[in-house]
């Protein structure tokens, strides 16, 4: 078997005490892991695009679309955005993590494509719960694929998106029937009871690891009224 080769450890911004991540290779996989931990891997992007079409089908067909993804990942939310939305959307990637940025411009790019120079997409380095707290009616759709989910493994800080004040602000910059979508590895009982008792009204969809097959996650669709 080919052994896995670490290419890059990258340092999450103000958690200096906490694991790295790491890009690893092994012949034309990749993995960002953090401690033991894997966070993701290139042949697992079904649940991610999933995000990306499940957000189509609801606001999609609005105009300019204006779509805010938190966590850059390997790309595969955002590719799968542009291939459903239309010309006039606008889509935001907010990444906290500098050197994920840089792998996707980099060891990464052929996962990426043409996505980081499509002209509707941009991508943010910062913290999404910033961008998130500073626009009031701003977005139609915010997708959140950060840290595992609610469950958070890798930054505590990250919790603040899933608490009730992080959902009544995501609520505040919706616009009326926008949409929040959580991704989460795992289901998680108490977290669809927070999104309900934030006003939201709340699905929750199980997907797949990798189209159809894999690990099942959880994506949560919660609507602004």
């Amino acid at each position: 078997m080919i052994p896995w080769q670490h290419l890059d450890t990258a340092q999450v911004p103000g958690d200096g005490d906490g694991d790295a991540l790491r890009l690893m290779r092994r012949g034309t996989e990749y993995s960002i892991m953090t401690g033991g931990i894997e966070l993701m891997n290139s042949r697992l992007s079904g649940s991610e695009e999933a995000m990306a079409t499940l957000a189509f089908e609801r606001v999609g067909a609005r105009s300019k679309a204006r779509v805010l993804i938190g966590g850059l990942g390997m790309g595969f939310t955002l590719r799968a955005a542009l291939s459903a939305f239309g010309d006039d959307a606008r889509i935001v990637v907010a990444e906290l993590v500098p050197g994920v940025i840089a792998w996707a411009r980099g060891p990464l790019g052929a996962l990426y494509g043409n996505s980081l120079s499509d002209p509707r997409a941009t991508i943010h380095e910062g913290d999404v719960g910033a961008l998130i707290g500073a626009g009031e009616a701003a977005w139609d759709a915010i997708l959140l694929d950060v840290d595992n989910g609610p469950g958070g493994l890798s930054r505590k800080e990250n919790d603040g998106l899933y608490s009730p004040a992080g959902l009544a602000d995501a609520k505040r910059a919706l616009r009326p029937g926008g949409l929040l979508e959580v991704w989460s590895s795992t289901r998680n009982t108490a977290f669809t009871n927070r999104l309900k008792r934030a006003g939201y009204a709340v699905e929750e969809v199980g997907v797949r690891a990798h189209k159809g097959r894999g690990a099942r996650h959880v994506i949560w669709l919660a609507t602004r009224p």
